[in-house]
């Protein structure tokens, strides 16, 4: 059974998202203050290790995703450096970015996609919605109530209310914000990176949680540019599928 056709949450789950997580538990946990003690060049190995895993994705996806996919790295390259090493948001261990991280901005970005197109997804789009709907809002909340996480809260509470009127992304977003605060809290338990106690360091009455609650906030300009590049790429592609959409809607 391939993964778009998985009816069930499990087969859904797993081979998409479920995949995801253990490889960030993995890969995280390579480059964690854990195994530095240990390895001193242990970087290296996350980085070697995700540039091989990255080439075989890569290598076995059909051309559109692999298209995205390089997109979300070239992306993430210069998002990285932008809010880490220009804007100071976070800071990694060694006060570099990375190699690993944007192409697994990248991994992210196709796992939570595939996840969508399964038939799990699409049968089961409504109750997901509210279901991790009703997540944002504990969760944000829990981080604002035991961590003074005004920064999250916000950041969160803007996702919910943008996603009012995004029908048609609204699934890839909210999942994509479950999968971020699972890659945030990781990565900061593994004390691959850090938050500063407010905004930027900067701005004292957005108080900060390590990690903030809403960050996938920031994910969704990746994944808005990766959209933005494709459309520019294959403008007569993409106005004929908008017509098509357009015809259906008439029809129905």
């Amino acid at each position: 059974m391939s993964i778009v056709t998985a009816k069930d949450f499990l087969p859904a789950f797993t081979k998409t998202l479920g995949v995801l997580f253990l490889y960030i538990l993995i890969g995280l946990f390579i480059d964690s203050q854990f195994i530095f003690v240990y390895i001193e060049n242990s970087q290296l190995i996350a980085n070697g290790l995700m540039g091989v895993v990255f080439t075989i994705i890569l290598l076995n996806v059909p051309p559109r995703i692999r298209e995205q996919m390089i997109y979300a790295a070239l992306i993430g390259v210069f998002g990285e450096y932008l809010f880490s090493i220009f804007l100071g948001m976070y800071t990694y261990r060694l006060e570099n970015v990375p190699h690993y991280i944007p192409m697994g901005h990248a991994l992210i970005y196709i796992g939570v996609l595939y996840f969508c197109k399964t038939v799990f997804a699409k049968i089961n789009r409504a109750i997901l919605e509210n279901i991790i709907s009703f997540f944002v809002l504990v969760y944000a909340t829990a981080f604002l109530v035991f961590a003074h996480d005004i920064f999250g809260f916000v950041m969160s509470m803007a996702v919910l209310i943008i996603l009012i009127n995004k029908p048609k992304e609204r699934l890839f977003y909210l999942t994509m914000y479950v999968v971020v605060a699972f890659l945030e809290i990781v990565g900061t338990y593994y004390q691959c990176w850090k938050w500063p106690e407010t905004a930027w360091d900067k701005i004292p009455f957005l108080k900060s949680a390590n990690p903030p609650s809403g960050i996938s906030l920031v994910y969704f300009l990746l994944d808005l540019g990766c959209l933005w590049l494709y459309k520019k790429r294959h403008k007569i592609a993409w106005n004929r599928m908008k017509n098509i959409r357009k015809l259906h809607l008439k029809d129905g």
